[in-house]
């Protein structure tokens, strides 16, 4: 060693901290090749009695110098932090799996009970995760309470032989009689996916110890996030959930607010640029609603969040009195949307804890919500794809059949079609049952006044049986079926209503109907949001928004909704543009309802 690279050397060993119990090396750019480069800082950890915690961060390691390094730590049995971020700069990924394999050896060697592993970004790879797996199986991690990962470039292989590492030492510790609890898990920028997601969700919900979870940035799409949900439930302290950057969609965004009405200690959620869309952020307002207690921060940051669904939100945070940020910028309010959540914020005397809205990205028009839909496709995942390929291909060879049979149309069926054609016939599944009496099954089938009346004095009765209320989308159909046939004719209205009041009751009464699905299916189907689905709207008539405002008016009707109608019935739509009269109705009687909210 040059005497040059000696004297740099011993004045940056001058400047190492010693804290109680911590030895640190932290951030002084050093590069250590072999044994004779490192043997100031191997005499040091030899000499430190009671090592607990060693920072090696922003220097960098060779094999030979990795190695030196671990015989000094095979006899320090009281280590408990292994501060080891950024110590492979510069290094061939070929080199860091025998590092890592060479200190992770000492340390059983040692009989060392960590609490702390820090290995952020060395990007390592999955081979580097092989480096640390007979490590993170051992004894020495039955203790473990924080692991750190991030930007380690694990990809998907590297997340399934963690999670699998994991899941070892879970059972392993489990079975001694002192179960790995894990609090701290970080593993951003990863590209884990969704099979790595998946993976590690498995081994979280074994553990159900996690306060912190931050994956962000790892090209995780709703299949992955579903499972991340189905986790986090199982983790009854979690306290801080960080997944931005990642893509949930409706399906992920929908299944992650169901997992967070159940978890009472969570304080900042993290689901920036995370494209949850409008009908993804009404499901984590129904979670706001439902729970949450003590959240400090929500972050809905870049999600394609439109005016009326953060208005929503906005809503849905009133009574959050510890709640000190929301972040809904960079979304699709437009100028005026912007406007009316500062309004709506300071209204509440929360101004203050609204962020920026310096990035949103306007109202988008009424094009680009079409074409959301076509881009919605490229954001599911390839099962869908796949799925819908073999519905056609199954399609094709019924038709190649019925040809080959010589099965012909007759007018009637034509005619049929056509008429379950017509826009006013919604494309949910037909919400009749099997056993549905005649005069009913036609009634919602083909619905008309004379129908509804021949049903008899039972008819709201009869009419409430027939609907699978625990059904979101049967029940919205049955709904818009009975009010699409409302007249003011007092016979054809008071029978309208009847029914209408029957089934909703029963179904805002039942334990299984999530009301928010009701809410949101309902807003798809009278064109009021847009669905990722491929469910188009119906032909909304005035019956529709005026047997909606009889509900509302109901001791049945949650109250906690009557602001999300308010917000999205205000939008000028093109949907409700021809129910003038009634769309005004209905907005009045909204308004005087939610001041008693």
């Amino acid at each position: 060693m040059a005497s040059e690279d000696v004297a740099q050397l011993a004045d940056s060993l001058a400047k190492t901290k010693v804290g109680e119990g911590e030895l640190s090396y932290k951030g002084r750019g050093l590069k250590f090749d072999n044994a004779q480069s490192v043997e100031e800082l191997v005499k040091d950890v030899e000499n430190f009695q009671g090592l607990q915690a060693l920072r090696l961060e922003g220097n960098t390691f060779g094999v030979e110098a990795a190695k030196a390094i671990a015989m000094a730590l095979e006899k320090k049995s009281q280590l408990e932090c292994c501060y080891w971020s950024d110590v492979f700069t510069g290094r061939v990924r070929a080199e860091i799996p025998p590092a890592l394999t060479s200190l992770g050896s000492a340390l059983m060697t040692a009989g060392a009970q960590l609490r702390v592993l820090d290995l952020s970004d060395n990007a390592f790879g999955p081979d580097g995760v092989k480096g640390i797996d007979a490590l993170l199986k051992s004894s020495v991690c039955h203790t473990l309470q924080e692991l750190r990962l991030n930007n380690c470039g694990m990809g998907i292989g590297g997340g399934k032989i963690l999670a699998a590492a994991l899941t070892v030492c879970y059972k392993e510790s489990s079975a001694l009689g002192s179960p790995l609890k894990l609090k701290v898990f970080i593993a951003g920028r990863n590209r884990l996916e969704n099979d790595g997601a998946t993976a590690l969700a498995h081994a979280f919900k074994m553990m159900g110890s996690l306060e912190e979870v931050h994956m962000p940035q790892n090209g995780i799409t709703h299949p992955g996030v579903t499972a991340l949900a189905s986790a986090m439930e199982h983790n009854p302290q979690l306290r801080v959930l960080n997944l931005n950057d990642n893509t949930f969609t409706k399906k992920g965004a929908i299944a992650m607010a169901e997992a967070l009405k159940k978890l009472r200690n969570v304080q900042v959620i993290n689901f920036g640029d995370c494209l949850v869309r409008s009908e993804g952020a009404m499901a984590i307002a129904d979670a706001l609603m439902e729970g949450l207690p003590i959240l400090r921060e929500l972050n809905l940051s870049f999600g394609e969040i439109t005016q009326e669904a953060a208005l929503v939100i906005a809503q849905a945070v009133r009574d959050k009195a510890q709640l000190e940020k929301l972040d809904l910028n960079g979304n699709c309010l437009g100028e005026n949307g912007c406007g009316a959540l500062r309004e709506a914020m300071e209204s509440m005397n929360m101004g203050d804890v609204l962020g920026s809205l310096s990035d949103d990205e306007g109202e988008p028009e009424e094009d680009d919500e079409d074409d959301e839909d076509e881009d919605d496709d490229e954001d599911e995942d390839d099962d869908d794809d796949e799925e819908e390929e073999d519905e056609e291909e199954e399609e094709e060879e019924e038709e190649e059949d019925n040809e080959d049979d010589g099965v012909k149309k007759t007018e009637q069926d034509v005619k049929q079609e056509e008429i379950l054609a017509k826009p006013q016939i919604t494309t949910v599944s037909t919400p009749v049952s099997s056993s549905c009496p005649p005069d009913v099954a036609s009634f919602l089938s083909f619905p008309s006044p004379d129908k509804l009346l021949r049903l008899g004095a039972k008819r709201a009765l009869l009419i409430e049986q027939q609907v699978d209320v625990t059904d979101a989308a049967k029940t919205v159909e049955a709904f818009l079926k009975i009010s699409s046939v409302f007249k003011e004719e007092s016979e054809v209205k008071n029978a309208v209503l009847d029914s209408v009041d029957a089934v909703l009751k029963k179904a805002f009464s039942s334990p299984s109907l999530q009301s928010y699905s009701f809410i949101s299916v309902l807003l798809v189907m009278l064109g009021l949001i847009k669905s990722e689905d491929k469910v188009k709207p119906v032909q909304v008539v005035p019956g529709h928004l005026l047997a909606l405002e009889h509900a509302v008016r109901q001791d049945y009707f949650p109250r906690e909704y009557v602001a999300v109608l308010q917000a999205f019935v205000s939008r000028q739509s093109k949907s409700v543009g021809s129910c003038a009269s009634a769309r005004s109705t209905l907005l009045s009687t909204l308004a005087q309802i939610r001041p008693e909210c």
